[in-house]
């Protein structure tokens, strides 16, 4: 009778085992869990949005990547808590491991560099799982899909599942979609606008191609991205390529500096070729912060927003 208890024991404790099993999608490569993660990194303001937004704080020991670079909101501050930050900008392997993290999800140029120090490689020796960013995954593998907002959705039910609170991402994720369909319905019918999003002054422009998210978000807002052909995810133009392109309406990246977007348009009001574009003489573009800007929860408003923007008199 003992043994017939300590198999069925043995039994029961490996089919627990093997229920909380979880694998997930990594670029291509499947990532294995075995456990629940109990200890997580976050770089950048994007993810960490994304696992605010699932309630993950009381899991998150550190976050990198936050101010060396943005202003914070409020609500941002007050849902990080006492969370600290582990480096402001790119965190170091020392950083990592000296938080004793079991996952740290970032992506490439999104904390990690291809050939860097930090890497899912350089990472794994020391238990540290990586889960990166899907919209990152083509600067390693050039043959993905273009951007489409499953860039955000997968991801968020990516990170739900590996955290086990898939019902939560499953009803964000649902939600989402529901908001974009309702605005897609207003938008159909109407002209596209093309569009130029541009990532601050700079000799040349930095801007998204056919594999970042904003190309998708301007497409879901009822625009065309003038840099749609682009190669690349996000990547550097000419400003006589999108001169002749003659965007009608611009997306300005606002680092919240200075006076941040009206700088940037500012400037291109005194560009010589960007000058003469309907958008720039028409002084028809909006401000979209970082975060709003690259995967994360934020990106469904900011759909909103430029939807409204270049459709006057919509809803």
């Amino acid at each position: 009778m003992k043994h017939i208890w300590s198999v069925a024991l043995v039994t029961a404790i490996a089919s627990s085992a093997a229920a909380q099993e979880v694998t997930v999608d990594n670029c291509g490569e499947p990532l294995v869990f075995e456990t629940l993660p109990e200890r997580l990194v976050v770089h950048d303001m994007n993810m960490t949005d994304m696992a605010f937004a699932l309630g993950l704080q009381d899991k998150i020991v550190g976050l990198t990547g936050i101010t060396g670079w943005y202003k914070t909101s409020p609500e941002f501050d007050t849902l990080r808590g006492n969370i600290p930050e582990l480096a402001p900008k790119y965190p170091t392997v020392e950083n990592l491991v000296a938080a004793d993290p079991d996952l740290f999800f970032a992506g490439w140029y999104y904390g990690m560099k291809p050939g860097g120090d930090v890497t899912p490689d350089t990472l794994e020796p020391f238990g540290i799982k990586t889960m990166i960013l899907t919209e990152s995954c083509v600067h390693l593998d050039k043959d993905r899909p273009e951007s489409s907002m499953d860039l955000l959705f997968d991801d968020v039910l990516r990170l739900g599942k590996v955290m086990q609170v898939e019902d939560k991402a499953e009803a964000l994720v649902s939600e989402w979609k529901d908001e974009l369909a309702a605005i897609e319905a207003q938008t159909t019918e109407l002209p596209k606008p093309r569009v130029f999003l541009l990532d601050g002054p700079a000799d040349a422009p930095f801007t998204a191609g056919k594999f970042a998210i904003p190309d998708a978000m301007i497409a879901a807002a009822g625009g065309e991205n003038v840099t749609h052909d682009m190669d690349t995810s996000w990547g550097r133009s000419s400003w006589e390529a999108v001169a002749t392109s003659n965007p009608e309406f611009l997306v300005l990246l606002d680092y919240q500096t200075g006076n941040g977007a009206a700088d940037t348009f500012k400037f291109l009001q005194e560009h010589p070729v960007m000058s003469q574009t309907d958008a720039v003489k028409n002084e028809r573009w909006i401000g979209l912060r970082y975060e709003e800007l690259t995967p994360g929860p934020a990106n469904i408003e900011a759909i909103s927003k430029m939807a409204q923007a270049m459709h006057p008199g919509l809803n």
